[in-house]
């Protein structure tokens, strides 16, 4: 993934990526499997379900979930919950953000 670019160049254009961030809050609240998280998505196709998985499997944000030894869908990994919390102060920033631009 890495071509010399700052890690919070990489990590932006991996989440401006089409449905990435959407995944990555659908599966906020625990593992889904494909079908409940294509659902979850509402509109989304399996194939560029299927692709944004496989990116945010090899990003280390989303793994398989498994539990007594069954896949369980796909989850967060550790790095993946992590983000949701770092991303918690630009949440509410971005609120603040957008309370002052529509103001005007």
């Amino acid at each position: 993934m890495s071509d010399n670019r700052p890690a919070i160049a990489e990590i932006v254009e991996l989440l401006g990526k089409k449905w990435v961030m959407r995944i990555i809050w659908e599966l906020r609240s625990g593992p889904l499997t494909f079908r409940e998280l294509q659902a979850a998505c509402g509109d989304l196709s399996p194939t560029t379900l299927n692709s944004r998985l496989k990116l945010l499997r090899h990003s280390l944000l989303v793994e398989m979930a498994v539990e007594a030894g069954d896949r369980q869908g796909y989850g967060l990994s550790a790095l993946g919950n992590e983000l949701l919390e770092v991303y918690k102060p630009l949440s509410i920033w971005a609120v603040k953000w957008q309370k002052q631009i529509t103001r005007t």
